[in-house]
């Protein structure tokens, strides 16, 4: 499995039963796609929505977006057909299965068993196909750290608002904002930090969900905004009109992304032989230490993800 860090900035839902949105979802420009056979898909209308989904896979179209498949949930019948079909169908297309309502890490290692099954079978890489976890109750966040760790094919954690909030009879209809009468603070911030730290101590991203309210831009970048604050690498995003404002809002801003390749091209340089191999060092007003370039690195690293380029270039004081 690639290590390499792909932007999830933006994840695109789209019906896998609309060839519609299927078609247009090729032309816009969010940093993932997931075509949904789950909430999104009708009951009567799943069994088509596979075939629909191996033949948009195959067909092609999509770039350099991540292409995913959102399947349902192991407590109903579609999931293992679900699966099969898609990664018999398109899995040299796929870049990986989308598992929703996961609530013990045992439910990760069936899904790996079963895509192992069905890459040996067919021929495919065997592990190339990743997984994203979703956590949408309580007790998939109280196994979180589990489900992060129940296969290596995981690649993100994405935190599912509105069936959390039922599961814990959170009094509010109105997905991914604060429940009328809490106002102590974010009543969300436990079950973010949670994915995220699950996440980070095991080495994948970290996704919000979708904020429904789907004409309201600047109610999606205030809660976007939130999650990206703590460290979050992406969000849902269900409308075209969400997509530029998740792209921003989780990318660095340019002088930040500037800063960051400076210091750790200043850092290189004063720690080698021709800087006088320094530990700690000025750069502007600023001093730049180890630290600093741990910092640097998850900046630089957002930024180079999301195909930024600079605009500033540090150079070595004249000797």
């Amino acid at each position: 499995m690639s290590t390499t860090l792909r932007a999830r900035r933006s994840c695109l839902a789209v019906p896998g039963s609309s060839q519609k949105f299927i078609d247009k979802a090729r032309t816009l420009n969010s940093d993932q796609v997931f075509l949904d056979l789950e909430d999104a898909c009708a009951p009567l209308a799943k069994p088509g929505a596979r075939t629909t989904i191996v033949e948009a896979l195959n067909e092609g179209g999509w770039g350099e977006k991540i292409r995913v498949v959102r399947v349902n949930d192991w407590t109903t019948e579609w999931t293992y057909r679900d699966v099969v079909q898609v990664v018999e169908g398109a899995g040299a297309n796929l870049d990986a299965i989308m598992l929703p309502k996961v609530q013990t890490p045992e439910q990760v290692v069936a899904l790996d068993l079963l895509l192992t099954q069905i890459e040996k079978t067919n021929g495919l890489e065997v592990g190339r196909i990743g997984i994203e976890a979703q956590i949408e109750n309580a007790l998939g966040l109280t196994n979180v750290n589990a489900i992060a760790t129940a296969s290596p094919r995981v690649e993100t954690i994405i935190f599912g608002p509105a069936d959390f909030m039922a599961s814990i009879n959170m009094k509010s209809l109105v997905v991914g904002e604060q429940p009328p009468g809490y106002d102590v603070g974010d009543a969300y911030h436990h079950i973010l930090m949670s994915i995220l730290m699950a996440a980070r101590a095991h080495d994948k991203q970290a996704i919000d969900g979708p904020y429904l309210q789907i004409k309201d831009v600047d109610g999606f970048r205030r809660v976007a905004g939130r999650s990206a604050a703590l460290g979050f690498d992406g969000k849902w995003v269900l409308h075209p009109g969400q997509i530029d404002a998740a792209n921003e809002t989780f990318s660095p801003a340019q002088s930040d992304y500037d800063h960051a390749e400076n210091i750790l091209d200043a850092y290189e340089y004063f720690t080698s032989e021709a800087g006088g191999k320094r530990g700690a060092a000025m750069i502007g007003d600023e001093m730049i230490d180890e630290a600093s370039r741990k910092m640097a690195l998850v900046i630089s690293g957002k930024g180079r993800a999301a195909g930024m380029t600079r605009t500033d270039k540090w150079t070595p004081p004249e000797a």
